[in-house]
């Protein structure tokens, strides 16, 4: 197998700091697999983005976004806005690293190295927020706020929890927003919502039963708004989230596929794209079918109750 040239773009903060001491040893794992891996730390927000658009106009083979969903979202904004894109691969070193759950990329950097030696690609969907993209979920409503509030320190240093405790305090303020959403082949909804989640893989802040059907192949959005409902009946679906059971069929929720999305509002609502603060309404969401390569399992999609296997082909 030919040496490529890849350009590894990782954040020291993701995942209490281990891509940051593991560096040396991940490099030297990608060298030996036949990737010639040159690396950049970010520094701050934004920064992840302008590195990937740098290797591209570099004419590196591949880029491989190392941290969290934050660092992998801005990677793929710096990928996605050009027409030449280079395959995208994962270490998924975050918290919570739905995408790599939702396409089998392990967490244990050793596995995900190899993994990426592989080369075994297949085509994503990516969504559009308005001018940003993204490769997982977009929403609104108060409790989308949570994953970009939750501090980098306190992520660090107690990892999933930090969401939780996050949860426990924004719980008794939340209140239904009206907001008007129209769905391309679907129609229109104007009425009071507590959140809606825009989803384009299965795996939903490391839950799986949100969105089962989701899939980032199939062309379409997954998109549940849920409806007013009283602290009570929220208290009840967020148990049945936490079982893992089903909220589909569950009368408070909206729930439908489409390739287009228009969400507007009188009201200030803040947007979260893959985690990170995405702006406010109105936004417009639309799906670019695949877009963009990414390194995956062999087996990975396999697990996808829809479609079963994407398209792949080999770097």
């Amino acid at each position: 197998m030919d040496t490529i040239r890849a350009r590894l773009i990782y954040n020291p903060t993701s995942g209490r700091e281990e891509v940051k001491r593991k560096l040396g040893a991940i490099l030297q794992r990608l060298e030996q697999g036949g990737i010639e891996t040159s690396c950049h730390a970010t520094e701050g927000k934004g920064d992840a983005t302008r590195a990937a658009e740098e290797a591209v106009k570099r004419g590196f083979d591949m880029v491989i976004s190392a941290g969290g969903d934050g660092t992998l979202n801005e990677v793929v904004n710096g990928l996605s806005q050009s027409e030449k894109r280079p395959a995208l691969g994962i270490l998924p070193l975050g918290t919570t690293n739905d995408f790599a759950r939702a396409h089998g990329i392990p967490k244990k950097w050793e596995a995900a190295c190899d993994l990426i030696t592989r080369r075994y690609t297949t085509a994503v969907d990516v969504g559009q927020a308005n001018d940003r993209y993204f490769i997982n979920i977009a929403g609104g409503g108060s409790l989308t706020e949570l994953t970009y509030e939750v501090p980098s320190k306190l992520k660090t240093m107690v990892g999933q929890l930090a969401y939780y405790m996050k949860g426990l305090e924004k719980i008794t303020r939340l209140n239904p927003t009206q907001m008007h959403i129209s769905a391309e082949g679907i129609g229109e909804f104007n009425e009071e919502f507590m959140l809606f989640l825009i989803a384009n893989s299965n795996s939903v802040g490391g839950f799986d039963r949100l969105a089962p059907n989701a899939s980032t192949n199939d062309g379409v959005f997954d998109v549940l708004a849920l409806r007013k409902c009283s602290l009570a009946e929220f208290l009840r679906i967020a148990t049945m989230v936490l079982r893992g059971e089903s909220i589909l069929n569950d009368p408070h929720f909206i729930h439908f596929q489409t390739n287009r999305v228009v969400v507007q509002s009188d009201h200030r609502v803040q947007l979260n794209v893959d985690g990170e603060f995405g702006g406010t309404l109105p936004c417009t969401f639309n799906l670019l079918p695949g877009h963009l390569n990414v390194i995956v399992d062999e087996r990975g999609e396999s697990t996808y109750t829809k479609n079963g296997p994407g398209r792949a082909l080999q770097l």
